[in-house]
């Protein structure tokens, strides 16, 4: 449908005729693209933003007031959804950069923590383990004993001690599985 006049064009919008704003999709799409990619200089950005216009042009049909031409009702739209966009952009990025700095003055405080807190989780399941097992475990690892010399300290088969070690380490993994997972991603940020 062509339509003869800006009034027509303006009353065929707020009436929800899908031809009209169709008509003048068609006809400046292109166009507007071209001048938000004066302003934003990222073409996919200014068609995005030029979709948006034609969107809100389209929800907004009912209640819009048009001064001027429809076209420089969306001209002057464009303009503004890009500044608009660039402010945002340049917000976030100045969030970004604070975030950033912050977590970088808070980062040694912060792996001292999550340190200090496997520490003692590793504790609480050291002394979770049933008490031969944890006798193992604290001569093999706290006071470096080999199998043989743990053996023949407690009167046992190294077959035991590699038995009890066994045990011991299935049931701290298990313990620690999900704290050992969340402190492995933590220092993978870090690092």
């Amino acid at each position: 449908m062509v339509f003869t006049n800006e009034q027509e064009l303006v009353q065929a919008l707020q009436n929800g005729d899908e031809k009209a704003v169709e008509s003048l999709f068609k006809s400046l799409y292109q166009r507007l693209c071209n001048y938000a990619n004066t302003i934003l200089n990222d073409i996919d950005e200014s068609e995005e933003v030029v979709q948006q216009v034609f969107v809100q042009l389209w929800e907004k049909r009912e209640t819009m007031e048009i001064t001027t031409s429809v076209q420089s009702y969306l001209f002057r739209a464009v303009r503004n959804t890009s500044l608009n966009k660039i402010k945002h952009a340049k917000v976030r990025q100045i969030y970004a950069e604070e975030v950033t700095a912050m977590a970088q003055q808070s980062e040694p405080a912060t792996v001292t923590t999550f340190h200090n807190e496997l520490q003692n989780q590793i504790h609480v399941a050291i002394e979770s383990l049933p008490e031969q097992c944890r006798l193992v475990f604290k001569l093999s690892r706290f006071e470096e004993l080999k199998y043989a010399e743990i053996a023949e300290q407690l009167g046992i088969s190294i077959k035991t001690v590699e038995n009890h070690m066994g045990k011991a380490l299935k049931i701290m993994r298990e313990q620690l599985k999900d704290y050992l997972t969340v402190w492995l991603l933590f220092i993978s940020l870090y690092i």
